[in-house]
């Protein structure tokens, strides 16, 4: 089944640094810290002062950085991967599988 996005809210979020598709992003355009809180989900990827289409409300695609079941709250882990939600801000909760860190999963975006 091919993943798929429906944003209902894309904001345009100014990168300060590189930044994968797929990643969570914070309000100011960095890329989230592990366990800290995310706008949304970039669409592109982008460098330092590009303007990234940001999924914050809908259900997005984001990159695991581990293995993530279907239906699990997830949190920002490394480099704006998502992980299974432990100790951090919930930020998604994951519609589809990941079944290896560099997966693409379907999340549903949790406003924070």
């Amino acid at each position: 089944m091919a993943l798929t996005s429906i944003a209902l809210l894309t904001l345009g979020v100014t990168a300060t640094g590189t930044t994968a598709a797929n990643s969570a992003v914070t309000a100011a355009g960095a890329v989230a810290t592990a366990g800290g809180n995310a706008v949304g989900f970039t669409e592109v990827a982008g460098v330092a002062g590009d303007r990234l289409p940001t999924v914050a409300l809908g259900t997005a695609i984001a990159k695991a950085g581990a293995a993530i079941a279907a239906g699990a709250a997830v949190e920002v882990g490394t480099s704006g991967k998502v992980i299974t939600k432990t100790s951090g801000v919930a930020v998604a909760r994951a519609l589809t599988a990941a079944a290896a860190d560099g997966d693409l999963i379907e999340v549903m975006v949790i406003p924070n």
